[in-house]
Protein backbone atom coordinates (compact mmCIF):
# COMPACT_ATOMS: atom_id res chain seq x y z
CA UNK A 1 0.00 0.00 0.00
CA UNK A 2 1.23 3.58 -0.78
CA UNK A 3 2.65 5.07 2.47
CA UNK A 4 1.05 8.73 2.12
CA UNK A 5 -2.60 6.20 1.82
CA UNK A 6 -1.95 4.03 4.97
CA UNK A 7 -1.24 7.32 7.04
CA UNK A 8 -4.32 8.67 6.32
CA UNK A 9 -5.86 4.65 6.87
CA UNK A 10 -4.21 4.92 10.13
CA UNK A 11 -5.27 7.79 11.01
CA UNK A 12 -8.88 7.53 10.68
CA UNK A 13 -8.57 3.68 12.46
CA UNK A 14 -7.57 6.24 15.26
CA UNK A 15 -10.17 8.11 15.37
CA UNK A 16 -12.58 5.38 15.06
CA UNK A 17 -11.00 3.77 18.48
CA UNK A 18 -11.19 7.04 20.21
CA UNK A 19 -15.19 7.09 19.36
CA UNK A 20 -15.10 3.35 20.39
CA UNK A 21 -13.58 4.40 24.03
CA UNK A 22 -10.21 3.61 24.00
CA UNK A 23 -7.98 5.41 26.01
CA UNK A 24 -6.05 7.78 23.54
CA UNK A 25 -2.66 6.32 24.97
CA UNK A 26 -3.61 2.97 23.88
CA UNK A 27 -5.11 4.35 20.95
CA UNK A 28 -2.11 5.70 19.14
CA UNK A 29 0.46 2.95 20.68
CA UNK A 30 -2.27 0.75 18.66
CA UNK A 31 -2.70 1.97 15.76
CA UNK A 32 1.00 3.15 15.41
CA UNK A 33 1.90 -0.34 15.75
CA UNK A 34 -0.57 -1.46 12.95
CA UNK A 35 0.72 0.87 10.74
CA UNK A 36 4.52 -0.13 11.61
CA UNK A 37 3.97 -3.49 10.93
CA UNK A 38 1.73 -2.95 7.89
CA UNK A 39 4.70 -0.93 6.39
CA UNK A 40 7.76 -2.80 7.82
CA UNK A 41 7.50 -5.85 9.81
CA UNK A 42 6.31 -7.53 12.78
CA UNK A 43 9.94 -7.51 14.68
CA UNK A 44 10.04 -3.89 13.33
CA UNK A 45 7.46 -2.75 15.01
CA UNK A 46 7.81 -4.83 17.93
CA UNK A 47 11.31 -3.26 18.48
CA UNK A 48 10.12 0.26 17.91
CA UNK A 49 7.54 -0.30 20.73
CA UNK A 50 9.54 -1.63 22.94
CA UNK A 51 12.25 0.47 22.72
CA UNK A 52 9.78 3.81 23.01
CA UNK A 53 8.67 2.58 26.12
CA UNK A 54 12.06 2.14 27.62
CA UNK A 55 13.77 5.52 26.59
CA UNK A 56 10.74 7.83 27.13
CA UNK A 57 10.45 6.23 31.27
CA UNK A 58 14.08 6.67 31.69
CA UNK A 59 14.60 10.20 30.27
CA UNK A 60 15.93 12.44 32.86
CA UNK A 61 14.41 15.65 31.28
CA UNK A 62 10.80 13.91 31.85
CA UNK A 63 11.59 13.82 35.71
CA UNK A 64 9.94 17.00 35.68
CA UNK A 65 6.80 16.10 34.99
CA UNK A 66 5.57 13.93 38.19
CA UNK A 67 7.60 17.31 40.39
CA UNK A 68 5.29 19.50 39.16
CA UNK A 69 2.52 17.22 39.25
CA UNK A 70 3.47 16.77 43.13
CA UNK A 71 4.10 20.26 43.72
CA UNK A 72 0.53 20.99 42.41
CA UNK A 73 -1.41 18.24 44.74
CA UNK A 74 0.47 18.60 47.80
CA UNK A 75 -0.10 22.43 47.01
CA UNK A 76 -4.00 21.44 46.83
CA UNK A 77 -3.98 19.21 49.69
CA UNK A 78 -1.49 22.10 51.97
CA UNK A 79 -5.30 24.15 51.16
CA UNK A 80 -3.04 27.02 49.44
CA UNK A 81 -5.73 27.25 47.02
CA UNK A 82 -8.18 28.35 50.01
CA UNK A 83 -5.57 31.41 51.25
CA UNK A 84 -5.40 32.75 47.68
CA UNK A 85 -9.34 32.84 47.34
CA UNK A 86 -9.79 34.17 50.51
CA UNK A 87 -7.21 37.00 49.94
CA UNK A 88 -9.03 38.03 46.28
CA UNK A 89 -12.48 37.71 47.40
CA UNK A 90 -11.80 40.05 50.59
CA UNK A 91 -10.74 42.01 47.75
CA UNK A 92 -12.49 42.20 45.11
CA UNK A 93 -15.75 40.26 46.76
CA UNK A 94 -18.07 43.33 47.29
CA UNK A 95 -17.86 44.52 43.85
CA UNK A 96 -20.66 43.53 41.64
CA UNK A 97 -19.68 39.85 40.27
CA UNK A 98 -17.10 40.16 42.70
CA UNK A 99 -16.80 36.56 43.98
CA UNK A 100 -16.21 35.49 39.90
CA UNK A 101 -13.58 37.97 39.67
CA UNK A 102 -12.36 37.06 43.12
CA UNK A 103 -12.25 32.99 41.02
CA UNK A 104 -10.19 34.37 38.06
CA UNK A 105 -7.67 35.97 40.67
CA UNK A 106 -7.78 32.56 42.83
CA UNK A 107 -7.02 30.58 39.83
CA UNK A 108 -4.43 32.50 38.32
CA UNK A 109 -3.00 32.98 41.98
CA UNK A 110 -2.75 28.77 42.12
CA UNK A 111 -2.01 28.52 38.49
CA UNK A 112 1.25 30.07 39.79
CA UNK A 113 1.92 26.59 41.88
CA UNK A 114 -0.13 24.22 39.86
CA UNK A 115 0.65 22.99 36.50
CA UNK A 116 -2.73 21.42 35.39
CA UNK A 117 -5.50 23.17 34.61
CA UNK A 118 -7.68 20.39 35.33
CA UNK A 119 -6.41 20.28 39.10
CA UNK A 120 -6.75 24.11 39.33
CA UNK A 121 -10.56 23.89 37.96
CA UNK A 122 -11.46 20.90 40.22
CA UNK A 123 -9.60 22.47 43.65
CA UNK A 124 -11.14 26.50 43.34
CA UNK A 125 -14.89 24.85 42.21
CA UNK A 126 -14.76 23.24 45.68
CA UNK A 127 -14.11 26.59 47.01
CA UNK A 128 -15.57 29.34 44.89
CA UNK A 129 -18.76 27.73 43.51
CA UNK A 130 -20.39 27.15 47.32
CA UNK A 131 -19.95 30.75 48.12
CA UNK A 132 -21.09 32.13 44.73
CA UNK A 133 -24.26 29.96 45.34
CA UNK A 134 -24.63 31.22 48.50
CA UNK A 135 -25.42 35.05 47.56
CA UNK A 136 -27.17 34.08 45.02
CA UNK A 137 -25.18 33.53 41.48
CA UNK A 138 -26.61 32.61 38.45
CA UNK A 139 -25.11 29.17 37.56
CA UNK A 140 -24.05 30.43 34.41
CA UNK A 141 -21.30 32.94 35.73
CA UNK A 142 -20.73 30.46 38.66
CA UNK A 143 -19.64 27.41 36.78
CA UNK A 144 -18.88 29.37 33.54
CA UNK A 145 -16.11 31.39 35.93
CA UNK A 146 -14.40 28.63 37.42
CA UNK A 147 -14.13 26.37 34.15
CA UNK A 148 -12.61 29.17 32.26
CA UNK A 149 -10.46 30.38 35.26
CA UNK A 150 -9.55 26.67 35.46
CA UNK A 151 -7.38 27.18 32.06
CA UNK A 152 -5.52 29.76 33.25
CA UNK A 153 -3.56 26.30 35.37
CA UNK A 154 -1.35 25.86 31.68
CA UNK A 155 -0.52 29.45 31.04
CA UNK A 156 1.07 30.73 34.03
CA UNK A 157 4.06 29.16 34.86
CA UNK A 158 5.01 25.99 35.79
CA UNK A 159 2.74 24.82 33.12
CA UNK A 160 3.09 20.70 31.93
CA UNK A 161 2.31 21.59 28.69
CA UNK A 162 4.56 24.24 28.33
CA UNK A 163 7.31 21.49 29.24
CA UNK A 164 5.82 18.60 26.83
CA UNK A 165 6.29 21.18 24.16
CA UNK A 166 9.70 22.12 25.22
CA UNK A 167 10.88 18.97 25.00
CA UNK A 168 9.43 18.19 21.83
CA UNK A 169 10.87 21.14 19.91
CA UNK A 170 13.90 21.58 21.79
CA UNK A 171 12.62 25.07 23.17
CA UNK A 172 14.53 26.39 26.74
CA UNK A 173 11.63 25.66 29.04
CA UNK A 174 12.97 28.64 31.37
CA UNK A 175 12.22 31.15 28.48
CA UNK A 176 8.42 29.05 27.87
CA UNK A 177 7.59 29.89 31.59
CA UNK A 178 8.51 32.87 31.57
CA UNK A 179 6.50 33.97 28.28
CA UNK A 180 3.73 32.61 29.84
CA UNK A 181 3.89 35.17 32.83
CA UNK A 182 2.42 38.27 31.34
CA UNK A 183 0.09 36.21 28.64
CA UNK A 184 -0.96 35.05 31.99
CA UNK A 185 -1.44 38.14 33.86
CA UNK A 186 -3.33 39.54 30.67
CA UNK A 187 -5.77 36.32 30.66
CA UNK A 188 -7.09 37.07 34.08
CA UNK A 189 -7.21 40.65 33.01
CA UNK A 190 -9.32 40.01 30.09
CA UNK A 191 -11.40 37.20 31.78
CA UNK A 192 -12.45 39.56 34.40
CA UNK A 193 -13.03 42.37 32.13
CA UNK A 194 -15.87 39.86 30.85
CA UNK A 195 -17.30 39.33 34.00
CA UNK A 196 -17.72 43.29 34.00
CA UNK A 197 -19.24 43.44 31.15
CA UNK A 198 -21.40 40.65 31.61
CA UNK A 199 -22.90 41.88 35.32
CA UNK A 200 -23.09 45.12 33.25
CA UNK A 201 -25.35 44.35 31.04
CA UNK A 202 -26.85 41.72 33.62
CA UNK A 203 -26.80 42.85 37.44
CA UNK A 204 -28.81 39.63 38.76
CA UNK A 205 -26.01 37.70 36.93
CA UNK A 206 -23.41 38.40 40.07
CA UNK A 207 -24.93 40.27 43.26
CA UNK A 208 -21.89 42.04 45.52
CA UNK A 209 -20.99 40.53 48.56
CA UNK A 210 -20.12 42.01 51.89
CA UNK A 211 -16.91 44.74 51.56
CA UNK A 212 -14.62 43.15 53.91
CA UNK A 213 -13.11 45.36 56.54
CA UNK A 214 -9.96 46.77 56.08
CA UNK A 215 -7.93 44.75 58.87
CA UNK A 216 -9.61 41.35 57.01
CA UNK A 217 -8.02 42.40 53.99
CA UNK A 218 -4.57 42.89 55.18
CA UNK A 219 -4.64 39.46 56.73
CA UNK A 220 -5.87 37.93 53.94
CA UNK A 221 -2.95 39.51 52.12
CA UNK A 222 -0.74 38.22 54.92
CA UNK A 223 -2.04 34.48 54.38
CA UNK A 224 -0.55 34.53 50.87
CA UNK A 225 3.06 34.88 51.72
CA UNK A 226 3.80 31.14 51.42
CA UNK A 227 2.24 30.36 47.71
CA UNK A 228 3.82 33.66 46.78
CA UNK A 229 7.50 33.17 47.93
CA UNK A 230 7.50 29.82 46.57
CA UNK A 231 6.66 31.27 43.13
CA UNK A 232 9.07 33.86 43.39
CA UNK A 233 11.64 30.83 44.20
CA UNK A 234 11.19 28.62 41.49
CA UNK A 235 10.13 30.97 38.49
CA UNK A 236 12.94 33.24 39.97
CA UNK A 237 15.40 30.62 40.24
CA UNK A 238 14.45 29.70 36.21
CA UNK A 239 15.03 33.46 35.85
CA UNK A 240 18.21 34.02 36.92
CA UNK A 241 19.52 30.39 35.59
CA UNK A 242 20.57 28.82 39.40
CA UNK A 243 17.88 26.06 38.45
CA UNK A 244 17.19 23.89 35.77
CA UNK A 245 13.30 23.26 34.75
CA UNK A 246 14.00 19.67 36.75
CA UNK A 247 15.55 21.14 40.01
CA UNK A 248 12.88 24.01 40.06
CA UNK A 249 10.22 21.37 39.91
CA UNK A 250 11.89 19.34 42.91
CA UNK A 251 12.47 22.11 44.96
CA UNK A 252 8.45 23.30 43.94
CA UNK A 253 7.23 20.30 45.04
CA UNK A 254 9.38 20.63 48.28
CA UNK A 255 8.67 24.30 49.01
CA UNK A 256 4.73 23.28 48.96
CA UNK A 257 5.34 20.47 51.39
CA UNK A 258 7.24 22.82 53.67
CA UNK A 259 4.28 25.30 53.51
CA UNK A 260 1.86 22.33 54.18
CA UNK A 261 3.58 21.47 57.22
CA UNK A 262 4.04 25.30 58.41
CA UNK A 263 0.51 25.94 57.90
CA UNK A 264 -0.49 22.60 59.93
CA UNK A 265 -2.69 21.90 57.11
CA UNK A 266 -1.02 18.44 56.00
CA UNK A 267 -1.73 14.96 56.98
CA UNK A 268 -0.26 12.19 56.55
CA UNK A 269 -2.98 10.39 54.66
CA UNK A 270 -3.31 13.78 52.91
CA UNK A 271 0.17 13.49 51.73
CA UNK A 272 -0.25 9.56 50.88
CA UNK A 273 -2.89 10.27 48.52
CA UNK A 274 -1.32 13.20 46.90
CA UNK A 275 1.41 10.70 46.06
CA UNK A 276 -1.28 8.14 44.51
CA UNK A 277 -2.49 10.88 42.71
CA UNK A 278 0.68 11.97 41.40
CA UNK A 279 1.86 8.47 40.02
CA UNK A 280 -2.04 8.05 38.84
CA UNK A 281 -1.70 11.30 36.91
CA UNK A 282 2.33 10.83 35.57
CA UNK A 283 1.15 6.95 34.25
CA UNK A 284 -1.31 8.87 32.56
CA UNK A 285 0.93 11.53 30.56
CA UNK A 286 3.49 9.11 30.05
CA UNK A 287 0.85 6.43 28.09
CA UNK A 288 -0.12 8.66 26.08
CA UNK A 289 3.35 10.27 25.33
CA UNK A 290 4.58 6.77 24.62
CA UNK A 291 1.81 6.38 22.40
CA UNK A 292 2.36 9.81 20.53
CA UNK A 293 5.74 9.05 20.54
CA UNK A 294 4.87 5.81 17.93
CA UNK A 295 2.17 7.38 16.78
CA UNK A 296 4.30 10.61 15.26
CA UNK A 297 7.15 7.85 14.20
CA UNK A 298 5.06 5.98 12.12
CA UNK A 299 4.03 9.07 10.56
CA UNK A 300 7.78 9.87 10.13
CA UNK A 301 8.31 6.63 8.54
CA UNK A 302 5.13 7.24 5.75
CA UNK A 303 6.62 10.88 5.12
CA UNK A 304 3.29 12.27 6.50
CA UNK A 305 4.99 15.12 7.80
CA UNK A 306 6.93 16.19 5.17
CA UNK A 307 4.29 15.98 3.09
CA UNK A 308 1.68 17.97 5.18
CA UNK A 309 4.75 20.41 5.83
CA UNK A 310 4.96 21.02 1.96
CA UNK A 311 1.22 21.16 1.23
CA UNK A 312 0.62 23.59 4.11
CA UNK A 313 3.76 26.23 2.89
CA UNK A 314 3.10 26.02 -0.81
CA UNK A 315 -0.65 27.09 -0.04
CA UNK A 316 -0.82 30.88 -1.81
CA UNK A 317 -1.24 32.53 1.47
CA UNK A 318 1.09 34.55 3.58
CA UNK A 319 2.65 33.41 6.59
CA UNK A 320 0.04 35.10 8.86
CA UNK A 321 -2.62 33.40 6.97
CA UNK A 322 -1.13 30.18 6.94
CA UNK A 323 -0.44 30.74 10.90
CA UNK A 324 -4.37 31.26 11.28
CA UNK A 325 -5.11 28.23 8.90
CA UNK A 326 -3.08 25.89 11.99
CA UNK A 327 -4.64 27.78 14.72
CA UNK A 328 -8.10 27.44 13.60
CA UNK A 329 -7.23 23.43 12.64
CA UNK A 330 -6.14 22.89 16.64
CA UNK A 331 -9.44 25.23 17.47
CA UNK A 332 -11.18 21.97 15.94
CA UNK A 333 -8.93 19.76 17.25
CA UNK A 334 -9.88 21.30 21.01
CA UNK A 335 -13.47 20.52 20.22
CA UNK A 336 -12.57 16.66 20.02
CA UNK A 337 -9.09 15.55 21.49
CA UNK A 338 -7.67 15.98 24.94
CA UNK A 339 -5.11 18.93 25.00
CA UNK A 340 -2.25 17.18 25.89
CA UNK A 341 -2.83 14.38 23.21
CA UNK A 342 -3.33 17.43 20.76
CA UNK A 343 0.33 18.76 21.16
CA UNK A 344 1.68 15.23 21.09
CA UNK A 345 -0.30 14.51 17.76
CA UNK A 346 0.74 17.95 16.11
CA UNK A 347 3.53 19.84 16.98
CA UNK A 348 6.03 17.34 14.93
CA UNK A 349 3.95 18.03 12.15
CA UNK A 350 3.21 21.79 12.35
CA UNK A 351 6.64 22.76 13.81
CA UNK A 352 8.69 22.29 10.92
CA UNK A 353 6.04 24.74 9.41
CA UNK A 354 6.38 27.48 12.09
CA UNK A 355 9.95 27.27 11.94
CA UNK A 356 10.36 27.74 7.88
CA UNK A 357 7.90 30.71 8.26
CA UNK A 358 10.34 32.11 10.53
CA UNK A 359 8.21 32.28 13.56
CA UNK A 360 9.96 32.09 17.38
CA UNK A 361 9.14 28.82 18.48
CA UNK A 362 8.72 30.42 22.25
CA UNK A 363 5.83 32.84 21.05
CA UNK A 364 4.41 30.05 19.01
CA UNK A 365 4.07 27.53 22.14
CA UNK A 366 2.41 30.61 23.97
CA UNK A 367 -0.30 31.13 21.21
CA UNK A 368 -0.56 26.92 20.95
CA UNK A 369 -1.06 27.03 24.79
CA UNK A 370 -3.63 29.51 24.81
CA UNK A 371 -5.28 27.50 22.09
CA UNK A 372 -5.58 24.40 24.06
CA UNK A 373 -7.03 26.20 26.89
CA UNK A 374 -10.08 27.23 24.56
CA UNK A 375 -9.98 23.20 23.92
CA UNK A 376 -10.36 22.72 27.47
CA UNK A 377 -13.77 24.83 27.59
CA UNK A 378 -15.37 23.80 23.72
CA UNK A 379 -17.91 21.33 23.47
CA UNK A 380 -18.29 18.46 23.10
CA UNK A 381 -15.36 17.66 25.02
CA UNK A 382 -14.59 20.06 27.08
CA UNK A 383 -12.73 18.57 30.29
CA UNK A 384 -12.78 21.82 32.75
CA UNK A 385 -16.64 21.92 31.65
CA UNK A 386 -17.20 18.18 32.97
CA UNK A 387 -14.89 18.41 36.06
CA UNK A 388 -17.68 21.23 36.66
CA UNK A 389 -20.31 19.59 35.95
CA UNK A 390 -19.12 16.32 38.27
CA UNK A 391 -19.24 18.87 41.18
CA UNK A 392 -22.15 20.82 40.54
CA UNK A 393 -24.13 17.56 39.59
CA UNK A 394 -27.68 19.75 39.70
CA UNK A 395 -25.65 22.20 36.93
CA UNK A 396 -27.21 20.70 33.49
CA UNK A 397 -24.11 20.68 30.93
CA UNK A 398 -25.52 23.05 28.24
CA UNK A 399 -25.57 25.77 31.09
CA UNK A 400 -22.55 25.39 32.13
CA UNK A 401 -21.50 26.01 28.17
CA UNK A 402 -23.39 29.01 28.10
CA UNK A 403 -21.01 30.62 30.99
CA UNK A 404 -18.31 29.49 29.19
CA UNK A 405 -19.63 31.12 26.42
CA UNK A 406 -18.03 34.71 27.13
CA UNK A 407 -14.95 33.69 28.16
CA UNK A 408 -14.37 31.94 25.14
CA UNK A 409 -14.58 34.99 22.98
CA UNK A 410 -12.59 36.81 25.20
CA UNK A 411 -9.63 34.23 24.92
CA UNK A 412 -9.88 34.38 21.08
CA UNK A 413 -9.53 38.68 21.26
CA UNK A 414 -6.31 37.53 23.61
CA UNK A 415 -5.17 34.97 20.64
CA UNK A 416 -5.11 38.09 18.27
CA UNK A 417 -4.05 40.63 20.20
CA UNK A 418 -0.81 37.95 21.00
CA UNK A 419 -0.48 37.20 17.43
CA UNK A 420 -0.56 41.09 16.51
CA UNK A 421 2.06 42.13 19.45
CA UNK A 422 4.71 39.22 19.96
CA UNK A 423 6.62 40.94 22.54
CA UNK A 424 4.06 40.71 25.23
CA UNK A 425 5.42 37.08 25.52
CA UNK A 426 9.02 37.87 24.04
CA UNK A 427 9.60 40.63 26.56
CA UNK A 428 10.36 38.61 29.35
CA UNK A 429 12.54 36.06 28.02
CA UNK A 430 14.70 38.40 25.98
CA UNK A 431 15.77 39.87 29.71
CA UNK A 432 17.23 36.35 30.89
CA UNK A 433 20.84 36.38 31.15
Amino acid sequence: MDPSLLAVSIVVLLFVLLFAGMPIGFAMGLSAFIGTLLLIDLQAALALLGQTAYETAVTYNLSVVPMFVLMGYIAGAARLSESLYRACNAWLGHRRGGLALATIGGCGAFAAICGSSLATAATMAQIALPEMRRYGYDDRLATGSVAAGGTIGILIPPSIIMVIYGLLTETSISKLFLAGFLPGILTVAGFMLAIAVMTQINPRLGPPAERAPARERLLALRSVWGPVALFLLVIGGLYIGVFSPTEAASIGAVGAFALGILNRALTARAVGQSLLDTVKTTAQIFTILIGAILFNNFLILASMPTLVSGWITALPLGKTAILLVIIGMYFILGCLLDSLAMILLTIPIVFPIISALGYDPVWFGIIIVMVVELGLITPPIGMNVFIIKGIARDVPLYTIFRGVTPFIVAQIVLILILIAFPQIALWLPSTMG
